[in-house]
């Protein structure tokens, strides 16, 4: 009693197996995986500083008598036991875009799905080395380089899953392109030196948490303000540059996206700064930091000619040309 009979998995095994996702069904998944790997920075910095930290003090366990938290730890292992939690969430939204790939034979999107899968097991890991160093900054640092790691995938295959992949061919000329790959190389200079000043500054989180970057706070954080100064000058000579060569109109949208989330970056960090780094707007950069890096990289993916259109299967009657088929990841006349 209670045993599903065989019979009536047939059918719904079957329905698996002739599944053909649509085109739009692998954008929604990718773009599930960069949505979920960038909501979970944020929830981690909520983590932080929220103080909850070593919410559950150990690791895999939440306590050394229970796997799960109890009520003895109150709101702080409550958030911490959250955030683990939320890692079987996104490793189902991976799950998911794998599945996806497979169905639809893109070889190289489900290269980019199990490469996030392993990344995940990775944070899984350091983040238990984390709670057992007792969030010391170097592991926490490392914590939080390795999701923007994760985001750079999730934006690449969201990228090339809008399309069939095809040989790279350039769509700026050689030197706007040299340009694009400087401006991410800053970008990831400013996220490692932002890292830095949190590493050194008040928020540990975790209030027993003693363990800092033996830095002067002011000296670190002008040397992040410095190449934040570098990274809005590059930004706004390429995007200028794209304008007066006459690039494609989506590259100079992504360059006016781009500016446009660093400039409100920018402020926000002078103005958290100015206020000693109040809980709220420090909440508010991490997200800020997260944004500028994904529109850093569409810039550069746009750069380069990766996809072409869609061939669609044949239309059926009442289904919508964005519903259609993928077709597989084959060079056009291969």
């Amino acid at each position: 009693m209670g045993v599903t009979p065989a019979h009536t998995l047939g059918p719904v095994i079957g329905r698996l197996r002739a599944w053909q996702p649509s085109a739009a069904a692998v954008r929604r998944a990718f773009l599930a995986t960069l949505v979920t790997n960038a909501g979970i920075v944020v929830t981690g910095g909520a983590v932080r500083l929220t103080s909850s930290g070593l919410g559950c003090p150990t690791f895999p366990r939440c306590t050394d008598r229970s796997l799960v938290v109890t009520g003895e730890m109150g709101a702080h292992g409550l958030v911490e036991f959250g955030n683990r939690m939320l890692t079987f969430a996104l490793s189902a939204v991976v799950a998911v875009a794998i599945v996806t790939a497979w169905r639809v034979r893109r070889a190289d999107l489900l290269r980019s799905g199990w490469l996030m899968f392993a990344g995940i097991v990775a944070q899984a890991l350091l983040g238990g080395v984390t709670v057992l160093t007792g969030l010391n900054p170097a592991t926490v640092m490392a914590h939080f380089l390795l999701s923007m790691v994760l985001i750079a995938v999730a934006t690449h295959a969201y990228e090339r899953s809008c399309g069939v992949p095809v040989a790279p061919q350039p769509r700026v000329r050689r030197d706007l392109l040299i340009g694009g790959r400087l401006l991410v190389v800053v970008v990831a200079a400013t996220l490692v030196a932002g890292t830095v000043v949190t590493g050194t500054g008040p928020h540990s989180g975790d209030k027993h948490a003693t363990h800092r970057f033996p830095f002067n706070l002011l000296e670190v954080t002008q040397l992040h303000a410095d190449l934040v100064f570098l990274l809005v000058g590059l930004a706004l000579g390429l995007t200028v540059a794209l304008r007066a060569t006459a690039s494609p109109p989506d590259l100079q949208r992504r360059a006016l996206v781009l500016i446009g989330t660093v400039m409100l970056q920018g402020a926000i960090g002078y103005t958290q700064y100015f206020l000693d780094v109040p809980v709220g707007l420090v909440m508010v950069h991490v997200l800020g930091a997260t944004l500028v890096w994904i529109a850093t990289l569409q810039l550069l993916l746009g750069m380069t000619e990766r996809v072409s259109a869609v061939v669609p299967a044949a239309r059926r009657p009442g289904r919508r040309a964005d519903d259609l088929p993928v077709a597989s990841a084959t060079r056009p006349g291969a």
